[in-house]
């Protein structure tokens, strides 16, 4: 023992004078005032004091505020009751009156693109986001991918001592990343949040919604017969954030980024929600207008004078038909009171959510954190014109270029809102929510797209209450406010990347301003899905270009030239009068679109942009194998039937004489096609649209206790009139064809986003009545499900897959 600690105290001493010679080396160069190594090494972590210094976390400075910021859906400027609306928003007329109304805050008339600007702070091309992720195309300035010379603000908030949270909706995330086994860089938990709860895409259903917890799917807490709905699940998940948060870290501030799913389609509340407005919007939508104006007139959201722009502004050669308004008295008795019901549920929806977000403010009162926590309550674009001008029972049918039918709609009046519905209320309403401006959702070129509700509450902080200003603003213009408020900087560089500058203005000015205080903000630009237009300094240029239409030929378009200082609503063009304001202001909106990369303009129609084929992880190929109880396969990376022929074979083995349950499905009950056993019987439903009755083709055999090879195939034989495929389905059981018939598939996605591929279970809403979700595959087991479009016969398909049964 005493020969190896001798051995050891040598070695000791090596190292002690190599690197007491190396440091001395090194000292040799190093500043003067650098301590030099004495030469001892200790051994004994209680010889030694540790320097915690290059491990210290920021902290916030001591009375830092909370940032909540609250981000609805599809709403424009006239819905709601603080702006003399008739949707009543009890949460947001209390924090109104506590604070600040702006009259003339932006967007970019699209949801992904203005949530990017409140992410980052910079114009929606500079974040890859000139388009939802759904239409991403291979352009820089629409590729739907978050550059990093974007920093988001909650990664500066994060490295500066805050917690961040996102609740709700996400739709920043490229389609191709959206599955268990794709990236997460764009994933929130990656771009600064510490926590996540809610959908990452761009829409879901309220009552089986697509979840997605930090970075991982989840199956919804409880169903909608035991009272479940989206809107209250995160305001649950909200306050649990937040109280978990000061359990344990009461001196740290935190933001959060709120995001319900309303009011965006589908349209769905609880019924004693809907049955508060029966009645209330009988009057029609050109009636509601007329109402309004003078209401928000009064409110100072308009000034006196503002005129009410027309329905259908746009020239018949250049307007798209999908986003016609019907004149009310047009109208039949029965469309009347379809389209009176369908806003009734948008009415319900909209205050049922602003109800749980009420219940977030009681706990921030109650827990004492609401003095020092600033509110935004906002949304994201203008009222949303994609149920068409009928309406409709399911608004996957707009995205699939499929029109509806009254007569079927009627039949769903009194299911309305519930989740046998997917609905989405008519342009009529659209068009009247966005008063007094011209057009709606998609149209960047009129306020009617981009003119939104934001109300701003900071008992601390501001102390105006009640109060509307009236400064021009836009969605870059929150992340300048918020760091301003906290003292806060974006770097010019962030983790070894030189940054983009941010392109808003704070609005912080404008707490202690003057409600018609002269602007801060002096230029904007806008473009989106072909429209395009500019402000600058009171003065907006706008080209005269329906968005979806596939029109092209931009450089020949007209424009048009408003003086909105004095003309809020955009109603008297003053081109003629002003040619050379009008050619300087054409001049520099190119200059801005070059710089903020928002070439080349794209307004092909939805269809034709959400089916474009883009890269992928996986590469395209013609067979696709799935296994049993993996989490859903989301619709942009899972095998693409639409629009050709098909084929879904699978292996299974039968242990129990009443086997059931799901073997395959794809979509849901709006749209979606499954393979099943029930009482004994091999199903295939194809669902489409929703349309009923279901397409279902059933086995004339029993299946008993063996292993088997099942599956169906589908022959495209023509195209219909709104390019649906049309051919003939077969089911067979083994080599056996036991059912077939005549059958039609959708040309257009079963689901903008969730509902995705399962095998040996359904997940979230079913697609077929036959069977409540999971609808588990039960007394038997799964081997394999494959699902091919490549040109081999069926039957060579189950030979190949009755071989691997065999082995």
């Amino acid at each position: 023992m005493k020969i190896k600690l001798n051995y050891l105290w040598l070695l000791v001493m090596i190292l002690g004078v190599v690197s007491c010679t190396n440091q001395q080396q090194n000292n040799d160069t190093a500043d003067q005032s650098e301590p030099a190594f004495n030469g001892v090494i200790k051994l004994d972590v209680r010889d030694s004091k540790a320097d915690w210094t290059p491990f210290e976390k920021k902290r916030a400075p001591e009375g830092s505020p909370n940032i909540l910021f609250i981000l609805y859906d599809d709403t424009g400027l006239a819905a709601w009751s603080p702006y003399g609306g008739r949707v009543n928003m009890p949460t947001m007329d209390g924090l109104a009156a506590e604070g600040l109304t702006y009259s003339q805050w932006h967007t970019v008339a699209l949801c992904s693109p203005t949530r990017s600007c409140i992410n980052t702070g910079r114009n929606h091309n500079l974040n890859g986001m000139g388009i939802i992720t759904e239409g991403a195309n291979g352009f820089p300035g629409m590729s739907c991918v978050l550059p990093r010379e974007t920093v988001t603000m909650a990664q500066i908030l994060n490295d500066n001592g805050w917690s961040t949270f996102w609740l709700g909706k996400d739709h920043n995330v490229p389609e191709t990343d959206l599955s268990q086994g794709g990236s997460k860089t764009q994933w929130p938990l990656q771009q600064g949040y510490d926590r996540f709860y809610g959908f990452i895409g761009g829409e879901t259903n309220q009552f089986y919604p697509d979840l997605t917890e930090d970075n991982h799917a989840i199956e919804p807490p409880y169903s909608p017969e035991e009272g479940y709905h989206l809107s209250k699940d995160l305001a649950d998940q909200a306050i649990k954030m937040i109280a978990d948060q000061q359990s344990a870290n009461p001196s740290k501030p935190w933001f959060m980024w709120y995001n319900p799913g309303a009011n965006h389609a589908p349209h769905q509340a609880p019924k004693d929600y809907i049955a508060k407005y029966k009645g209330k919007f009988d009057d029609g939508y050109d009636a509601y207008r007329k109402w309004v104006l003078p209401r928000m007139i009064e409110r100072g959201i308009l000034p006196e004078g503002t005129q009410l722009t027309e329905f259908n502004p746009m020239p018949e050669d250049m307007a798209n038909p999908a986003d016609d308004v019907l004149p009310w008295e047009s109208l039949s008795p029965d469309e009347k009171k379809l389209f009176s019901r369908l806003c009734e549920v948008f009415a319900g929806f909209s205050e049922y959510t602003d109800d749980q977000i009420g219940r977030v403010v009681d706990y921030l009162k109650k827990s004492g954190q609401y003095e020092n926590t600033i509110i935004f309550y906002a949304a994201d674009n203008g009222t949303s014109g994609e149920g068409g001008p009928n309406g409709s029972v399911n608004e996957n049918k707009f995205f699939n270029g499929y029109p509806d039918d009254l007569a079927e709609n009627m039949k769903l009046i009194d299911q309305l809102g519930g989740p046998n519905t997917y609905e989405h209320f008519p342009t009529g309403w659209a068009a009247s929510f966005s008063t007094p401006f011209k057009m709606f959702k998609r149209y960047a070129n009129y306020s009617g797209g981009t003119a939104c509700p934001l109300v701003i509450t900071w008992p601390k902080g501001i102390k105006a209450h009640g109060e509307v200003r009236n400064q021009y603003h836009h969605a870059v213009d929150i992340v300048p406010t918020i760091l301003e408020i906290v003292g806060l900087e974006m770097p010019e560089v962030y983790r070894g990347v030189k940054q983009i500058p941010l392109s808003g203005v704070s609005m912080k000015y404008t707490f202690d301003a003057e409600p018609n205080t002269p602007t801060q903000k002096h230029v904007q630009y806008y473009t989106m899905l072909g429209t395009r237009a500019i402000w600058a300094d009171g003065w907006k240029a706008v080209a005269v270009h329906a968005p979806l239409t596939s029109k092209g030929h931009f450089d020949e378009d007209k424009w048009e030239l408003y003086n909105v200082d004095e003309d809020r609503s955009e109603s008297n063009d003053l081109a003629e009068e002003y040619p050379e304001k009008l050619e300087e202001l054409k001049k520099l909106w190119l200059e801005e679109a070059n710089k903020n990369q928002a070439l080349p303009l794209d307004d092909r129609t939805a269809t034709e942009q959400i089916t474009i084929e883009r890269p992928a992880e996986e590469a395209v190929r013609e067979s696709y194998t799935y296994y049993p109880h993996t989490s859903q396969v989301p619709e942009a990376v899972a095998v693409n039937v639409r629009g050709r022929s098909y084929k879904i074979i699978a292996n299974i083995e039968i242990t129990d004489a009443n086997c059931e349950g799901v073997i395959f499905a794809h979509g849901s009950r709006f749209g979606g096609h499954t393979l099943f056993i029930k009482n004994k019987k091999l199903y295939y439903v194809y669902n489409f649209l929703g349309i009923p009755p279901e397409q279902q083709f059933v086995s004339t055999m029993d299946l008993k206790p063996g292993k088997y090879t099942v599956g169906m195939e589908f022959n495209k034989e023509s195209v219909g009139k709104y390019n649906e495929s049309i051919g003939t389905a077969k089911l067979y059981i083994n080599d056996s064809e036991v059912a077939s018939g005549p059958m039609r598939s959708q040309v257009g996605k079963f689901t903008l986003v969730g509902d995705g591929l399962c095998v040996g279970y359904d997940s979230g809403d079913p697609v077929s009545n036959q069977y409540k979700s999971p609808g588990e595959f039960e007394g038997g087991t799964i081997s394999f499900v494959t699902v091919s479009t490549e040109g081999k016969a069926y039957l060579d398909l189950e030979l190949e897959a009755a071989r691997l049964l065999r082995d």
